[in-house]
């Protein structure tokens, strides 16, 4: 298949995570790197040997195919949709965007011009991930009837260089960590049909302790503490709840409970991670080996889109997966204003496990 160049647009914390993921996969070649402050992608394009454009400059570029936007969350709508009227496919970092109205708009405007959105995360493609995936389509813990997802923790100010927009509009536990988590269930376990939802800013301020911040005040415009009771449309119930005020906890992952058994899913931040499993009747956990690849990263979503194009067939970490789970979120934040249940009008097919035995760098076509 042939090669397919990618340029990058915001290089922040997450770029080069995006570049070691992209690297090992031939049928994507990232060759460029945008963002609002020139000399930051100068530098960025010196130390990964890329081509330093403006944004406005990279668009033009007749030699690239897909677009990865990594901007700041509030930014995600505005640049997809820039990126999609410059004719180029868009994978963007989760979440879609904000809000129904404007992940709506992006999912229109690619159909219109007949272009793909890709979204993260694709940690739903590692080792762990999938391997779950094949217990649970196999049978192995009968057919899921509930389910249990934690994020919980203290915030990044401790330890991310500029934390100050976890906080704003587009932030919070719920909209930065809650898309890994609510696409691991929607790839388990498949769309949601309905939610609740109690949220709380706990708050209205945090101060910075890394070390480049240290000390510095950061306003809290959105709810730290979210937590929501899922109904699928198959019928199975999942609790989740996405913290930023938890100092501690000895809480799981995420475990799905079926009819025949229970099943420990990792970390869906992550690629790798050990899953195992609990038959109905045993009396300890059995560790499933690794059916599929751990050694992927950031990226690997990118490259099934890639192939995707070429080969016609659907990709996993697509716009409509990223919409159904932004509809999600902000349906959990509406149920907790308006106190009532919140029905979730959209759905999407369950994206397709990968196949057994793939090598490394190289995906399905």
């Amino acid at each position: 298949m042939q090669t397919l160049n990618v340029g990058i647009i915001g290089v922040g914390n997450i770029a080069p995570q995006y570049i070691r993921g992209c690297a090992p996969f031939d049928i994507i070649d990232v060759i460029a790197c945008a963002d609002i402050l020139l000399d930051r992608a100068q530098a960025f394009a010196a130390e990964h040997g890329l081509v330093a454009c403006s944004v406005d400059e990279l668009l033009e570029r007749d030699d690239i195919d897909i677009v990865i936007n990594l901007t700041i969350p509030a930014a995600h709508a505005e640049v997809s949709l820039q990126i999609i009227e410059a004719g180029k496919h868009v994978y963007s970092e989760k979440p879609l965007a904000l809000n129904r109205d404007d992940g709506g708009r992006i999912i229109r405007a690619a159909a219109d011009k007949g272009l793909r959105i890709g979204c993260a995360p694709d940690t739903f493609l590692g080792g762990g991930g999938q391997t779950a995936r094949k217990v649970i389509d196999d049978g192995g813990i009968g057919r899921p009837v509930a389910a249990t997802a934690f994020f919980l923790s203290h915030g990044p100010e401790g330890w991310h260089p500029n934390p100050g927009f976890y906080y704003l509009d587009g932030g919070g536990p719920l909209f930065d960590m809650g898309p890994y988590f609510l696409t691991a269930l929607v790839n388990l376990m498949g769309p949601v049909a309905r939610v609740a939802g109690a949220a709380r800013k706990t708050f209205d301020q945090r101060i910075a302790t890394s070390e480049a911040l240290m000390g510095q005040r950061l306003p809290v415009e959105v709810n730290t503490h979210i937590a929501g009771t899922l109904e699928f449309e198959s019928g199975a119930i999942a609790t989740v709840i996405t913290s930023f005020d938890i100092w501690g906890h000895h809480l799981p992952w995420i475990e799905i409970h079926g009819s025949e058994g229970s099943l420990s899913v990792p970390d869906p931040n992550r690629f790798d991670g050990d899953v195992r499993a609990l038959r109905g009747g045993g009396q300890a956990w059995e560790e499933i080996p690794h059916l599929h690849t751990i050694d992927i990263g950031r990226g690997a979503g990118v490259a099934d889109m890639a192939y995707a194009i070429q080969s016609g067939r659907p990709h996993r970490a697509s716009g409509a997966l990223a919409f159904h789970v932004l509809d999600i979120m902000q349906a959990l934040e509406e149920s907790s204003a308006r106190k009532a249940f919140v029905e979730i009008a959209s759905t999407v097919e369950l994206p397709s496990a990968l196949p057994a035995g793939l090598a490394d760098g190289v995906l399905d076509e």
